[in-house]
């Protein structure tokens, strides 16, 4: 684990986003909040949020981090897709990226989760970082 003892706490801000397309009538389904399981986009909301939270137990080496916000939004997008974006912040020694990354990748598996048995062809992709603000190293974004 890298040592970041002697960092200087800054606010720190990640936003990732990622993509899952599907058939007309699974987006129809999720979007219209019609799907037997429930609501799908509201559960997956939650997964990510969850999985922001426990970044440091899935990625071997990522420091535990306090955490101060968490937002997980969705969007319907042509092409029967789902964008997800993800916002992660905190103040402390090191970046927020892997949990922002973590949140978009467990969202949209939450998606495909629930959605698999009426649509396996659905489609992860296009998960990115897009923006990350704070530290040394200060802002960046992807053009």
């Amino acid at each position: 684990m890298v040592d970041v003892g002697e960092k200087s706490p800054s606010h720190r801000v990640a936003i990732a986003s990622g993509c899952i397309t599907m058939q007309a009538d699974t987006l129809q389904v999720i979007m219209q909040g019609g799907h037997k399981k429930g609501d799908v986009l509201g559960i997956a909301r939650i997964a990510g949020i969850m999985a922001a939270k426990k970044t440091p137990d899935l990625i071997p080496l990522c420091h535990p981090l306090m955490l101060s916000h968490v937002s997980v939004e969705f969007e319907a997008e042509p092409e029967h897709a789902i964008r997800c974006s993800a916002r992660v912040e905190t103040t402390g020694n090191t970046g927020v990226e892997m949990e922002a990354l973590t949140a978009v990748q467990i969202a949209l598996l939450t998606i495909y989760d629930m959605c698999k048995a009426v649509d396996r062809g659905m489609v992860i992709s296009e998960v990115s970082l897009q923006h990350k603000s704070g530290g040394k190293s200060g802002d960046w974004n992807r053009r």
